[in-house]
């Protein structure tokens, strides 16, 4: 991978990655970037295969110069405000801090204000746009009713490693479940579903 200070990268596709999509080929790159952030910049004509345009749909060959422009970070329209959570460790380019339950993560439908991504710029003044203009500085999410522990990013650096040990694994996570009423097995699966009703 090369880059330049413009947030200009290139890549050289490799053997192992002859045939993958041209969007999920620069979503596993360190850039943190989703597939559908990679296709909207694809889209956008921020991404050349050889210095061509090409759909996201493009499957990459051996040797192919992939270069891709990331836009500076959008200012973020959301505007600053108190919301109680602890910090347990701050430094220049992190936070780690405990999201209390009932709090939501960044602006959803029906949560448009008073989210932890509204705490995080009233605490930090210098988070704008890092990772994405409703989630700035936030590089992985808690559910609303689940406290616990989160780490937001100070600068795209900081935010991109820390991304990548994410989707990597290499952040250990464990979950403690309060249970009211009687457990009957001593293990057991809970098969529901996750996704929302495409109807609502």
């Amino acid at each position: 991978m090369a880059s330049t200070p413009d947030r200009s990268f290139s890549f050289k596709v490799m053997e192992e990655n002859r045939g993958a999509r041209l969007d999920a080929f620069l979503a596993a790159r360190p850039l943190a970037l989703s597939r559908s952030g990679v296709q909207r910049l694809i889209r956008n004509g921020a991404v050349t295969v050889n210095d061509a345009a090409v759909k996201p749909g493009y499957r990459v060959k051996t040797g192919d110069r992939v270069r891709i422009f990331i836009p500076p970070p959008a200012p973020v329209a959301l505007e600053a405000e108190a919301v109680a959570f602890d910090i347990l460790y701050e430094d220049a380019v992190l936070i780690v801090l405990n999201k209390p339950a009932g709090l939501v993560v960044h602006p959803a439908p029906g949560h448009s204000t008073g989210t932890l991504v509204h705490g995080l710029l009233y605490h930090c003044n210098d988070l704008s746009g890092i990772g994405g203009e409703l989630r700035p500085g936030v590089v992985h999410r808690l559910d609303k009713d689940t406290s616990g522990v989160m780490i937001a990013a100070k600068n795209d650096r900081a935010h991109a490693l820390l991304a990548e040990q994410f989707k990597s694994g290499g952040v250990c996570k464990q979950y403690l479940a309060l249970v009211h009423g009687r457990v009957r097995a001593d293990s057991g699966a809970i098969d529901l579903s996750i996704a929302r009703t495409p109807r609502r």
